[in-house]
């Protein structure tokens, strides 16, 4: 077996802490190496010519390369090797920057050492790699995206009009978000709607884009290109298809219950449209406050409706879905004021959430956009804003940044004093974090322009007195303590993932972080993509972000989606699990431990069998079974044991 090593210095990332000459100098004398070489980047296209020269000059039949992680280069030198005529899975890279010099910058001597034996165990192992093909699976070329707030529509819309079917599926009876509960957006002061309402009818309309609202996913299989979903429609009690928006049910309905969409702030009927502009416009009966369900009795918007659509006993449908890509835009939610035992826990009324103020502010909410205290209607005429609430809080929330809150609260309150030019609006911040085209300029001209105070400091507590709400903080620039009588404070709440996204993760198959936003396959690289192959993430479902970074980001998740549309068939490792049915005794319990679904069990010859476009070569089954008849593809146990000899 003619064996090369091509040792990168990675520029100083490697060079710089392992004593390259000496690695030379050893690997020259190991166990018959053909060529062993050192370049300063073999990444580059100079050093991945100089790989090709060489197995083509030298009639190499395996190499290693010595570099970074495989998660970064391993597929740029299998192609590399490939095209000099070399089987791809005969070269494996050696990672003696991430595993290597990186945790020992200080310890030369031991990285060297380290650095050896990581390259001497891999060329153990590729020597005895077999010769493997890629397996092909073929792509239904449809795609499937969870979530119809904005970075949803945008991924769907981007899909769509590439001429492909897509799915949005959206658990709420609208699309939009809750970019749908914000009056302006920053730093351009845009009416929200005025934005976002073309956009919402256009997803409607699109004949390639199936709208699933008031649904969720209630199952999926499958693997990447060929994915089987199952969408759980709930019932709305009321037929859409025959329901033609005139609004008599809502208008005769007897019953008024608090509304989601209005964050309590107001009063919705039992049967309703959550917003004038909603996409679907049609209404949705709320089983938990209609007296049909609660009393059985009443009825009255049955016997109102001039069309017949009212169906008391319409029940939840389901419906199969086919998708070659899918793509999670879940959203966010805020961190509930009722945990926030300093701010009251929620029970002063007069306290509200940035989306209350949002609601507060709008055309379209429960004041017609004018400010006005939720507790007695009067205008506020000074209102603090607490930066921070359950952000970068490691005590009693969560380490994060959320990043929005500082934008937001400056756009509060320079909308604040649009509509109270004699108010005076305070904010008490951490730091102030305004990176974006625009942004550090919106919050200096809220401070000398609107003439907005902000200070510096934390707020120890906010207490009720005498139809006030006293703040009780510092100002840290000033080394004083503050007290301000306020009529009204506003929370910038924690930005955390939307309700459920968890559970979907799970039935997904795709990991998140510990907080339970969606991780990405690599924070640089790979940033829409899911460590599993086809699902791709977009908006705030990955991390706390604004509205254009989470269009951008859903556009970019479409392009990867319409990149794996591009062609019949995608190819996937063959470095899969395989079964040696003599050794294989039925016990299963490689099944119990395969995280992606790529075992089965032959109950009658009594064999676990494997998928193999569905497994992703993770080797858990291979520790499991207690027989030995499970093996990975050029991870034999004589090949483990080899590299073990190697380093020992």
């Amino acid at each position: 077996m003619r064996c090369g090593v091509f040792i990168c210095h990675c520029g100083l990332n490697i060079g710089g802490v392992v004593d390259i000459p000496r690695v030379l100098e050893e690997l020259a004398g190991y166990d018959s190496l053909e060529h062993v070489v050192d370049y300063k980047y073999f990444c580059s296209d100079r050093g991945q010519q100089l790989i090709k020269d060489a197995i083509r000059d030298k009639n190499l039949s395996c190499v290693v390369v010595a570099a970074c992680s495989p998660s970064m280069h391993e597929a740029t030198f299998r192609k590399t090797a490939e095209s000099a005529g070399l089987n791809p899975f005969r070269c494996e890279m050696a990672n003696i920057r991430e595993q290597c010099t990186w945790p020992h910058r200080g310890e030369p001597e031991k990285a060297t050492e380290k650095a050896l034996e990581i390259i001497k165990a891999s060329v153990e192992k590729v020597r005895r790699n077999q010769v493997l093909s890629p397996l092909s699976i073929p792509v239904t070329r449809q795609a499937l995206v969870v979530g119809g707030g904005i970075a949803g529509m945008q991924a769907a819309l981007d899909i769509a009009d590439a001429g492909l079917k897509v799915a949005l599926v959206e658990r709420l009876p609208y699309i939009g978000g809750h970019m749908a509960q914000l009056s302006e957006t920053f730093p351009t002061l845009d009416c929200s709607q005025c934005i976002l309402t073309p956009k919402s009818s256009e997803v409607g309309a699109h004949p390639n884009i199936h709208l699933f609202t008031n649904s969720e996913i209630h199952s999926i299989s499958g693997y990447v290109g060929n994915f089987n979903v199952t969408i759980r429609r709930k019932a709305t009690y009321v037929n859409w298809e025959l329901c033609n928006g005139c609004g008599l049910c809502m208008e005769k309905c007897p019953v008024k219950t608090d509304s989601d969409f209005e964050r309590g702030l107001a009063k919705t009927k039992a049967i309703s449209i959550a917003f004038p502009q909603a996409v679907p416009n049609r209404p949705v009966i709320n089983e938990e406050t209609c007296r049909h369900f609660t009393r059985g009795k009443c009825g009255v918007c049955e016997k109102v409706c001039p069309v017949g659509a009212i169906d008391f006993n319409q029940e939840d449908t389901f419906f199969d879905w086919k998708a070659g890509a899918v793509i999670v835009a879940t959203g966010y939610d805020l961190h509930p004021k009722a945990r926030v035992g300093e701010y009251g826990y929620g029970t002063i009324k007069d306290v509200i959430d940035g989306l209350e103020f949002e609601r507060l502010n709008s055309a379209s909410g429960p004041t017609q956009g004018e400010i006005r205290r939720p507790s007695d209607g009067k205008v506020p005429k000074e209102i603090v804003f607490i930066q921070c609430v359950g952000s970068r809080d490691e005590e009693k929330g969560y380490p994060y940044c959320s990043k929005i809150c500082c934008m937001y609260t400056a756009k509060h309150a320079r909308l604040y004093k649009h509509k109270v030019p004699d108010g005076q609006p305070y904010v008490f911040y951490m730091d102030i974090r305004a990176g974006g085209k625009g942004y550090e300029e919106f919050v200096q001209s809220a401070v000398e322009d609107e003439g907005v105070l902000y200070l510096r400091g934390r707020v120890s507590r906010v207490l009720e007195e005498d139809g006030k709400v006293v703040v009780f903080g510092v100002d840290t620039l000033s080394n004083k303590k503050v007290r301000i009588h306020a009529d009204m404070v506003v929370l910038a709440t924690a930005i955390v993932p939307a309700e459920g996204q968890r559970e979907l993760a799970r039935l997904l198959k795709i990991s998140t972080d510990e907080w339970g936003f969606l991780s990405e396959a690599h924070p640089k690289l790979r940033p829409v993509e899911s460590l599993t192959r086809g699902i791709y993430i977009a908006g705030c479902a990955q991390a706390p972000k604004d509205i254009p970074d989470s269009v951008t980001q859903a556009g970019s998740a479409a392009a990867k989606a319409l990149a794996l549309f591009s062609s019949d068939t995608l190819s996937h490792s063959p470095e899969v699990a395989v079964v040696d049915e003599e050794l294989c005794t039925g016990c299963g319990l490689c099944i119990e431990v395969c995280a992606y679904d790529a075992r089965t069990l032959d109950v009658q010859r009594k064999l676990a069998a494997v998928n193999e476009v569905l497994c992703e070569g993770c080797g858990a089954c291979q520790v499991a079974c207690p027989s030995g008849a499970t093996s990975q593809r050029n991870m034999e146990t004589s090949q483990v044991m080899s590299m073990i000899d190697a380093v020992i």
